[in-house]
């Protein structure tokens, strides 16, 4: 058993034979109620918005990280103040068990805030949960080194590099919160440029990506260094990639570089109305592999960005941000056009969506039908992201209603059959 673990069980031993122990429970209890209220207290002051976004973003699953970490903090400097007078022997042992949970809750924090909700990611957070509280009960059981020297023993070879599993171990987890560190980094960087108002979306979403490879590929570097990895080993690795990119990896390339390229020429950008082949809806976002459309009834569509640059791709929301909604209609011959032309206009300037702009509202003749005039009432709205079915429904009901009052017919298909009687069948009858 490790000298130093030994020394704290004869310490908690010697405590719990004394008035000593009552002293160090009380403490912990103490300690445990202040760090609980300040943690309410937090919580109190987020909810009612009196903390500085920086903090929220800093913190972010605060109710969980706070209440541990204030916890240790609090008993690590009681116990370097009272261990001058007295045993702390369960202040040490609380200390190590408050460290323990300060890990897994900042791990399980990281990982939420980098990557999205799943099944996986709550089996990876338990599993990461058991290692800690795993190697917390084997060190503090004094059976952590013997554990280590076994894993130290068990040795391989990969070509000329001769390793064991701690290394091992020890280089996949270096790696693994290298990685994690390096994504929660860009993670908050993302925020912060989302957040600016007056650059381009496009540019922040291309500086998002490219902050977000830069941290990626440093951070890999420096676990690789620290692991003792050669780093010139990834010269062999770029000539296999670049075989890789030109076979197997090609449209994952190209659907990359359509990426970049469809945020730097702006063509698109978050929020546009678009049509893509069969395909209606907004452009929710923009990643570096593909495009995700919401359509008008909320399931969203992945499209890979290659689509968008060899498609043609219809952009119904101009450089101000507005559309244009053609409501087709349909009035019968006998009804009057002009009064008709005249109602649509009123209907389609009197909606709230409308723009307010004499120019917003057109109506036109497209065509004489076989059962009616055929008139296109064209409104501009803002924000076509929110949709239309809304406003045309909206506009339908109105016109029924209107043109009712005032006796316009929306005709319906009808047909006339006139039997001609040949002169054959007329001498027949006769």
């Amino acid at each position: 058993m490790d000298n130093d673990i030994n020394i704290l069980w004869k310490e908690i031993a010697h405590d719990l034979s004394s008035v000593s122990a009552l002293w160090q429970l009380f403490i912990i209890g103490a300690v445990l109620a202040v760090s609980g209220l300040l943690n309410l207290h937090l919580r109190k002051q987020i909810a009612a918005g009196r903390v500085n976004i920086v903090y929220k973003m800093l913190l972010g699953g605060i109710e969980r990280l706070f209440f541990p970490l204030t916890a240790f903090l609090m008993l690590l400097i009681t116990r370097l103040v009272l261990e001058h007078w007295m045993h702390v022997g369960l202040i040490k042992l609380s200390v190590r068990m408050l460290l323990a949970m300060v890990v897994i809750r900042s791990l399980v924090y990281v990982l939420r805030y980098v990557f999205s909700p799943g099944a996986w990611l709550h089996s990876f957070e338990r599993i990461i949960a058991w290692s800690v509280w795993v190697i917390v009960a084997l060190h503090i059981s004094g059976f952590l080194d013997p554990a280590l020297q076994i894993l130290e023993d068990v040795k391989f070879s990969v070509g000329k590099q001769k390793l064991n599993l701690l290394l091992l171990l020890q280089g996949s987890l270096t790696i693994v919160i290298t990685m994690l560190a390096a994504l929660w980094l860009s993670r908050m960087i993302e925020l912060r440029l989302m957040a600016v108002t007056n650059i381009n979306g496009n540019w922040r979403v291309i500086m998002v990506k490219l902050v977000r490879m830069v941290a990626i590929v440093i951070a890999l570097l420096m676990s690789m260094a620290a692991v003792g990895i050669d780093v010139t080993m990834l010269s062999v690795f770029g000539g296999a990639l670049g075989v890789g990119l030109g076979f197997g990896l090609q449209k994952i390339a190209s659907n990359y570089v359509s990426g970049f390229i469809i945020l730097m020429d702006k063509s698109l950008h978050m929020g546009d109305l678009i049509t893509i082949g069969d395909h209606h809806g907004v452009v929710q976002e923009l990643r570096s592999r593909y495009m995700i459309l919401q359509k008008p009834d909320a399931t969203e569509i992945i499209i890979p960005n290659e689509k968008m640059i060899t498609d043609v791709v219809i952009n119904h929301t101009s450089a101000v941000h507005t559309a244009k909604v053609p409501i087709p209609i349909q009035i019968s011959y006998e009804s009057d056009l002009d009064l008709a032309i005249q109602l649509l206009k009123e209907i389609g300037r009197t909606h709230e969506r409308t723009i307010q702009d004499d120019a917003a509202v057109d109506v036109t003749i497209k065509s004489f039908g076989q059962n009616g005039i055929d008139l296109v009432l064209a409104i501009w709205v803002p924000n076509p992201e929110e949709g239309t079915a809304k406003l045309q429904s909206d506009i339908y009901y109105e016109i029924w209603r209107r043109f009712k009052a005032n006796n316009i017919r929306i005709p319906y298909p009808q047909q006339d059959v006139r039997i001609i009687s040949s002169p054959n069948a007329v001498n027949g009858e006769a």
